[in-house]
């Protein structure tokens, strides 16, 4: 999979951020003393969980070292470390965290509703795990893509890959519920107003596209592929 580019996901760092904002209202801590941001990216909303509770330890956790290497550098009072989320699960102590978050993480973790116990289970007693994913999987932005890549010449080199994918909110509440927690589960649709000339295609490209443009850039094939999949949501996301 290509890198993750923490200037391109930034580009839309207002409306990316939106969720883990409402999230954050949400959570009722007065004050915790160890705060954990899985899947912090770039750090920019780890930021708010600082600033909101000053004297906890913040710690801010990313399986992609750019994107850590771009908190580090541009946010002060956190700890950030390059960590894999199922890693962390299995070695974290049992109710050491008092607020857990992920914002838009979990979708990359295949399987993760199986893994969401060993996750949860690292929040202390009275404690607060806050997280959301995308429910836009059926969406043009990811369908279209989808359908591109199943077609020739792409179908042989992307058919393969993992794409990002969540599950109804009941899904969630029922393991969370088993695992004892009070849970509040809600949806939340943005409409988000993109401009420039291909928005949405650069909207994808920084988050879901990722892992299709590397294949498709390591067989030379993702130029064609992408003035395609351009032309296909322009039709269906008109300016």
């Amino acid at each position: 999979m290509t890198a993750w580019d923490p200037e391109r996901y930034l580009a839309y760092s207002d409306e990316r951020g939106r969720p883990f904002v409402d999230l954050l209202r949400r959570v009722d801590a007065d004050q915790p003393k160890n705060v954990v941001d899985l899947g912090c990216g770039p750090g920019n909303l780890t930021a708010l969980a600082a600033t909101r509770w000053p004297d906890a330890r913040v710690i801010g956790l990313d399986s992609s070292a750019p994107m850590i290497d771009k908190a580090r550098a541009s946010i002060d009072g956190v700890h950030f470390a390059v960590a894999d989320l199922r890693d962390w699960a299995e070695s974290a102590a049992p109710g050491s965290v008092d607020v857990l978050l992920s914002n838009a993480t979990l979708q990359w973790v295949p399987g993760h509703l199986d893994l969401l116990p060993a996750v949860a289970g690292a929040v202390s007693e009275g404690g607060w795990f806050a997280f959301q994913v995308p429910g836009n999987f059926e969406e043009p932005s990811h369908t279209l893509r989808a359908e591109l890549a199943a077609e020739e010449p792409y179908a042989a080199h992307t058919e393969h890959l993992d794409a990002p994918s969540s599950h109804d909110p009941a899904d969630y509440y029922d393991v969370l519920v088993r695992e004892g927690f009070e849970v509040d589960a809600w949806e939340t649709t943005y409409l988000h107003v993109l401009t420039g000339e291909d928005p949405v295609f650069d909207w994808i490209s920084g988050t879901s596209l990722r892992p299709t443009a590397a294949a498709l850039e390591k067989a030379g094939l993702f130029e064609p592929f992408a003035e395609e999949l351009k032309k296909r949501l322009a039709r269906v996301y008109p300016v």
